[in-house]
């Protein structure tokens, strides 16, 4: 939307700063609402010294620690309603939670019509041992992800969560560590704030769920992680926080990122939104020939011959580049731009780097 001012913080409450903004302007949310620890007294090291956690009040809710459950969903369910107002029907949602708290959000979401798609483990790799020795370490926290409802035609890429993975389907168990070294912000040798995300983590998420122009919206914007990695993504962004110390360091974080000026950097492409390329172009643009000889896998255990109208022949098979491929393998089915190759330079290669050749000259 034009009327839309984006790559800005929002000073002030949440759920006023929401209802601000215009219905249905936002591509995607990221959330780090308070947790509602509950904490009962100080924490202490080993050494006596006191862990540096979350004791701020903006955690604490409810007057009275019997009404704290009630005050936080109250709280819950008017930001979640507010959020749900201005992402757009095709948008999505990220919250991140501890086991304090992200159990009633989750019914909440599902209360409010969100559909849930996954719910995804942040394994920390690196977490805070458990110092009293009375628990289990507390190793992970847990993401959900849902759209609008259950009809909404949500962003995901794919392939770029594939291609980040080294080529394999992303799992919903993320192996991640904390926010430490440079990228931790600090005051006078204290934490700037106590729960400061790793951009690693929403680097993932904006990948996975937006693409470059898109604006992507943090309600609790803390100390600017969501705003500093959709700037480097080319994403535009809104981050909401009423804590004035949080918005000055977010503000100067932010100013600090730059933005890759070629914006096909940024983004993965779709293979399904690609041109159609049959085999029978590769040989039309002769960049394989009639006779030329394919091996199937990368050790030349099944071979085939190129034919002039794009199909292939081995020994008693002919068909096309899947028909033939799955037949010498004894399978159902074969992706033959992956299975077969072509020799040249020395070595084999994918007859699906000729599909690509085509296709960058189309663009």
């Amino acid at each position: 939307m034009s009327s839309l001012k984006t790559n800005r913080i929002l000073a002030g409450d949440t759920i006023a700063q929401l209802d601000s903004l215009p219905a249905r302007s936002v591509d995607l949310i990221f959330a780090d609402p308070p947790y509602n620890l509950q904490l009962g007294g100080e924490l202490l090291r080993p050494n006596n010294k006191a862990v540096d956690g979350v004791d701020d009040a903006w955690d604490r809710f409810g007057e009275d620690p019997a009404d704290s459950f009630a005050s936080y969903d109250r709280f819950t369910r008017a930001w979640l309603q507010a959020a749900r107002r201005v992402l757009k029907d095709e948008g999505s949602l990220w919250v991140i939670g501890s086991y304090h708290n992200i159990y009633r959000v989750g019914a909440i979401l599902q209360d409010l019509g969100y559909w849930m798609l996954n719910d995804v483990v942040w394994t920390k790799t690196n977490p805070m041992p458990n110092f009293r020795g009375t628990r289990f370490t507390n190793a992970h926290e847990t993401l959900i992800w849902c759209a609008k409802d259950s009809r909404a035609r949500y962003t995901f890429n794919y392939e770029a969560m594939k291609a980040l993975n080294d080529g394999l389907q992303m799992r919903s168990d993320w192996h991640l560590p904390l926010c430490t070294g440079p990228e931790r912000l600090k005051d006078g040798g204290r934490k700037t704030h106590p729960t400061q995300k790793p951009e690693a983590l929403l680097y993932r998420i904006l990948l996975a769920c937006s693409n470059p122009g898109d604006v992507v919206l943090d309600p609790f914007f803390g100390t600017g992680t969501t705003g500093a990695v959709a700037k480097k993504l080319g994403r535009r962004w809104i981050g909401i926080e009423r804590e004035e110390a949080y918005i000055s360091a977010a503000q100067a974080r932010i100013d600090a990122v730059t933005t890759h000026e070629d914006v096909t950097l940024l983004a993965t492409p779709n293979k399904r939104s690609e041109p159609r390329i049959p085999f029978g172009t590769v040989v039309e643009r002769g960049l394989l020939s009639p006779g030329d000889l394919l091996w199937g896998g990368e050790r030349r255990r099944w071979a085939a011959r190129v034919r002039a109208d794009g199909t292939l022949i081995a020994s008693d098979h002919r068909g096309s580049i899947h028909q033939v491929g799955a037949a010498v393998q004894g399978l159902p089915a074969c992706n033959g731009w992956t299975f077969w190759h072509f020799e040249a330079e020395g070595g084999l290669h994918q007859i699906d780097v000729l599909r690509q050749k085509i296709r960058s000259e189309l663009h």
